[in-house]
């Protein structure tokens, strides 16, 4: 059988592609290995750009409920001093979402799949993993293995989602690139009772100890993580059993204060692949990197990937010029690179294990605050594109996340979103009488009034009238004027052809 997309592994990253492949209108075949969802927790953390893209989806009122405010980060130095917080920007949020969440993965993994199954053109096949794949100019042979045994289908383009040990990256010859950083730790999710609860911090909690680094994380309810460096010596599987665990947790928590969820043994690695695409196939998510978590960016990460894949392979389909696939390992691998640098150098001073180290680093975070522990937000250590299907000339902002204000539209105030879609758009303000109001090409009216001033005050920090924005909200290019935003829809429509939302 044959298939225009095929998606190799059906966790967060391949369920979101395959919705955005179904919402797309490709005939996509979504296959994994496993017969269920795993039930434990593993990613914890999610970003206003991912649950933009969950609700751009319509999923994204199915997927509070499982989620919380992920708390502000204190982190503490040698000495048990507060060195640094690591928070959320603040409101008005600029994406209309709160910027950073906990999550629950287990019941939001399943409704992803749920919803995408669920669409036209989508066909989900459970327990059946992929043993073989070959490729020549016109399609993707897959030899999938199941219950019933081999068969054989075809596709014309495979995303593989399929994890840090993916077969079809391994099956490509394609290699990772070590960006150096590789650390033993034991991650333990726990379920707290209320007697537990008491005695545990109220915000997140990165301890900063050069004797061993410990991270705590407040989940949604009583889900509470610790992370947990290993020394040398340890033996990564015996600190994971439930002794151990409690050994180790026995400063915060007495027996009976929690059940213990999930105790594995990791190493944590700063790894991008040295190939996203090879020829048909593309890698997404931990198939094509993995970063330490400290900041929480693992499943946000993969999800980005897809959604910049999937709006240029509808592009494409549509009549766009086939280079702009080319931007898509462009853009992700730079930014991967970006991030993971940022994370590692959050990283190792988080790990830093010589004792006068760790003193010097508490005191240069002290000075860097100008006498006070700094305050960071998660928000700028995520980058901006740097590079990739961006406008001529260069501005600063360009490959930024455009923001999405609550605007008034029949009377509600209503996220942006879900009132002018999200294709391609131009936006634009008008400074008449009253508020600020929003233009795009198929609103109606006199325009959008917006709630909180957010766009109006972008606008005004990049002095420009006039926004293009890409279907996966990052900014294509702008303009100080009507002569320049023809030229940009001009040079846009040199590549997409037909820009049909654009007209």
């Amino acid at each position: 059988m044959h298939h225009e997309v095929a998606v190799i592994g059906f966790g967060p990253s391949g369920a979101v592609a395959t919705a955005l492949l179904g919402k797309h209108g490709f005939r996509t075949l979504a296959i994994d290995r496993a017969t269920a969802v795993y039930d434990k927790p593993r990613a914890i953390a999610i970003d206003h750009e991912i649950m933009r893209l969950l609700d751009n989806l319509g999923v994204a009122e199915a997927v509070l409920p499982h989620t919380a405010p992920f708390p502000a980060s204190e982190h503490f130095g040698a000495e048990g001093q507060l060195i640094r917080r690591i928070d959320m920007v603040p409101a008005p949020y600029p994406m209309g979402f709160t910027p950073t969440m906990v999550f629950t993965q287990p019941p939001v993994e399943a409704l992803l799949r749920d919803h995408a199954a669920a669409l036209p053109g989508v066909t989900v096949e459970l327990g059946t993993e992929l043993v073989a794949i070959t490729q020549d100019a016109d399609r993707v042979t897959l030899r999938l293995r199941g219950a019933d045994g081999d068969r054989v289908v075809t596709a014309d383009t495979v995303i593989a989602c399929d994890g840090a040990s993916s077969f079809t990256r391994n099956a490509l010859g394609i290699r990772f690139e070590d960006l150096v950083f590789d650390e033993p730790w034991l991650v333990v999710d726990l379920l707290v009772e209320e007697s537990g609860l008491t005695k545990l911090p109220a915000n997140a909690a990165q301890f900063c100890d050069p004797a061993r680094p410990i991270t705590y994380i407040v989940g949604p309810g009583r889900h509470r993580r610790f992370e947990i460096m290993l020394n040398a010596g340890e033996d990564p599987k015996a600190m994971q059993e439930p002794e151990a665990v409690r050994a180790l947790l026995s400063r915060w928590l007495a027996p009976g204060d929690a059940t213990l969820w999930r105790a594995a043994s990791y190493r944590f690695h700063a790894l991008v692949a040295a190939e996203w695409r090879q020829g048909r196939v593309f890698l997404a998510g931990d198939a094509a990197h993995q970063q330490p978590p400290f900041i929480g960016q693992g499943m946000c990460q993969g999800l980005r990937d897809v959604s910049n894949l999937v709006w240029k392979l509808a592009a494409v389909r549509d009549g766009a010029a086939p280079s702009l696939l080319d931007s898509y390992a462009a853009e992700r691998a730079q930014h991967v690179r970006t991030l993971t640098a940022r994370i590692k150098k959050i990283g190792q001073q988080i790990c830093e294990r010589d004792p006068a180290a760790a003193a010097a680093r508490d005191a240069g975070l002290i000075a860097q605050g100008g006498g006070r522990p700094p305050v960071v937000t998660r928000q700028e250590i995520v980058p901006p594109l740097e590079t990739g299907f961006l406008a001529d000339p260069p501005h600063p902002a360009q490959g930024t996340l455009f923001p999405q204000p609550f605007v008034r539209y029949q009377g509600e105030w209503v996220l942006m979103d879900r009132v002018l879609g999200h294709g391609w758009r131009v936006i634009s303000i008008d400074e008449g009488p009253g508020a600020t109001r929003i233009k795009a090409p198929g609103a109606e009216g006199p325009g959008l009034e917006e709630r909180d001033g957010i766009v109006a005050a972008w606008f005004a920090r990049h002095g420009v009238r006039a926004a293009l924005i890409r279907p996966d909200h990052y900014v294509h290019g702008v303009a100080a004027d009507a002569a320049a935003l023809q030229s940009l829809r001009a040079a846009l429509a040199a590549v997409l052809h037909p820009v049909k939302e654009l007209a």
